[in-house]
């Protein structure tokens, strides 16, 4: 098969490693890729939201298989764009419909398809710009912490948590006064869920599904959960309370699985919503129960740079399956091990930082029992260097959290680049 994956960043270079391991797999294309995913495949330089472009690509290459990697093209209604088409209704795209979409395109579209459904959310309102005053006298019913998410697409940083009524309010006003632009247009208020969280994946072809390996990832960029959200700064692979090795992590994920993922799946179906692809379940564990906090409609990063490394069956049979509607016949496989990513960063992330700094000591980093993902980088003068806030995920592989965070670490200290910086406490809080 000829293989074309969308995307650029971590996520897609674990996808793509997967992809490439495959028998499967004859030519494996990248867009736009990165200086890892060049070493799995060929980049192609266009961007995953130029439909048109795409569309001349997927038929000028004989591509059998489209893997959609990040969350805008389907938004923006990819998967809807081949299948109208005559001359590419007959290429599979792993992904859902422009409406299946909506899961992740508009908060307050999923809250209100959880509250149809039954499926266990904090309670919550919507409001707009016109209603400020509304949103304000709302704050007052809640209790502190307050939660506010602009509805739309905000690269994983709509999500604000302010400590004090005051400072939720102010925050309101800024949100609805176009701090995330269109994004923030409207703003999803939420009651705070105290607990741990944690990522539960699902690929489904519509009808039937398959649970992939349980992940948490720690988005804050400081230690100890603090500072500002990032696009995620590490990741663990499995969750001690949600693996269904143990007791405790067995009766979680029988209610993570009889609460949320069928009545998800029967949901989409019932009312008509096309969804061949994947569907990422940010949970919380409160008290021993789970609830939603947020869908995403793709696989999270840095999540799947500790799941996909987990995956022992072949990927790209699990994509066909997905994208066929034939997913019942796939028997996923999982390593018994444990993996933890930590993510190396350019100096000043999440807000403004440098750009093409050369990468040191890539090779002696990888090895055995690790694996180095890039996210943000690209080759100069024939030299890897840094191209983004997030760089690299470095996935450590162990039989127990600790070798694998062990493994992880060890491997990072290896690396360099000029204000790169990393959590320490990736998977402490699990301990």
């Amino acid at each position: 098969m000829n293989i074309l994956l969308l995307g650029s960043g971590g996520r897609e270079h674990a996808i793509a490693r997967s992809i490439s391991a495959s028998p499967q797999c004859d030519k494996l294309f990248i867009a736009p890729g990165n200086a890892g995913t060049a070493q799995c495949g060929t980049n192609v330089d266009m961007e995953p939201s130029n439909l048109g472009a795409i569309k001349q690509f997927v038929l000028s290459h004989n591509i059998n298989l489209v893997v959609v990697g990040p969350e805008d093209p389907l938004v923006k209604g990819i998967v809807d764009f081949f299948e109208s088409d005559p001359e590419l209704k007959f290429v599979p795209v792993v992904g859902p419909s422009q409406e299946g979409a909506r899961l992740e395109g508009s908060k307050d579209f999923a809250k209100a398809f959880m509250t149809r459904h039954g499926i266990p959310t904090a309670a919550y309102r919507t409001f707009t710009k016109d209603e400020l005053a509304e949103g304000q006298a709302f704050l007052k019913t809640l209790k502190p912490p307050y939660v506010l998410k602009a509805d739309g697409l905000a690269a994983g940083k709509g999500v604000v948590i302010p400590e004090t009524l005051a400072e939720a309010q102010a925050e309101l006003a800024e949100m609805l006064g176009g701090k995330f632009g269109g994004a923030g247009s409207r703003v999803v208020i939420e009651e705070y869920l105290s607990g741990i969280e944690c990522s539960v994946f699902v690929a489904t072809d519509g009808t039937t599904y398959k649970i992939l390996p349980v992940a948490k990832d720690y988005k804050r960029i400081g230690e100890g959960d603090t500072g500002p959200n990032t696009g995620g700064m590490g990741a663990v692979s499995p969750v001690p309370f949600a693996d269904s090795r143990n007791a405790d992590g067995k009766l979680f994920m029988s209610k993570v699985e009889e609460r949320i993922v069928k009545p998800t799946i029967e949901g989409l179906a019932a009312e008509k919503i096309a969804y061949r692809g994947f569907i990422f379940i940010g949970l919380m564990n409160v008290g021993g129960d789970p609830w939603v906090i947020e869908y995403n409609v793709r696989m999270g990063d840095p999540e799947t740079e500790v799941v996909f490394p987990r995956i022992t069956s072949d990927v790209v049979e699990l994509f066909e399956g997905i994208a066929t509607g034939r997913l019942d016949k796939y028997e996923l496989t999982v390593d018994q091990r444990f993996a933890a990513t930590v993510v190396c960063v350019s100096g000043g992330y999440p807000g403004e930082y440098k750009k093409g700094f050369p990468i040191g000591g890539l090779e002696k980093a990888a090895g055995k029992a690790t694996a180095v993902y890039h996210a943000g980088t690209a080759v100069k003068d024939k030299k890897i260097v840094t191209a983004g806030g997030r760089v690299l995920a470095v996935t450590g592989m162990g039989k127990t959290m600790d070798e694998a965070l062990a493994a992880g670490y060890a491997a990072v200290t290896k690396i360099s680049f000029s204000g790169m910086y990393f959590r320490r406490d990736i998977g402490k809080d699990l301990k």
